[in-house]
């Protein structure tokens, strides 16, 4: 059942709060960097989601603590964990106790993040190897529609089995 948010954009039966990201990702406080589930699109093989930069975030107070700035590796960290809970979202039917990151290329770093700021995150499949749980995405970040980094990168799923 297709959903519109205030500003038109839309939800589908796929998005999810803080609270079903929590059942899906085993990261924790600090290291949940996730906040909501905007979007999942499986034909299109797409998902969005928001991570709200707080001033309270642990890493502002040695990076910088004269100008605070979002560490781009967790950044790059923000979209796997995107990239994670598009799989385990799209995908129910794989099983896996985890989802981990194998590599990342083609990183850059156009913007800094900094409190205050919603960072927009943007995945997209562009391969996936299903039955050995591999999967290669390209994802962006972005801060009032201007990037602030974007990457290549390929998670691999461990089975449950």
């Amino acid at each position: 059942m297709e959903k519109l948010m205030e500003d038109g954009k839309r939800i589908n039966d796929l998005s999810l709060d803080i609270e079903g990201i929590l059942k899906l990702l085993p990261h924790r406080y600090p290291f949940l960097l996730v906040d909501r589930l905007v979007s999942l699109d499986r034909e299109q093989r797409h998902a969005q989601a928001q991570k709200m930069v707080t001033v309270n975030e642990p890493y502002f107070e040695g990076h910088f603590p004269a100008q605070r700035v979002m560490p781009g590796v967790l950044q790059m960290e923000a979209l796997a964990q995107l990239g994670a809970l598009y799989v385990l979202r799209a995908y129910p039917e794989v099983k896996t106790k985890a989802i981990y990151l194998m590599s990342m290329d083609n990183c850059r770093f156009r913007k800094t993040v900094i409190p205050g700021s919603v960072l927009d995150l943007n995945v997209s499949m562009v391969h996936e190897r299903r039955a050995r749980l591999i999967f290669k995405f390209k994802g962006v970040a972005s801060v009032n529609g201007e990037v602030a980094s974007e990457a290549d990168f390929t998670a691999m799923g461990v089975s449950a089995d």
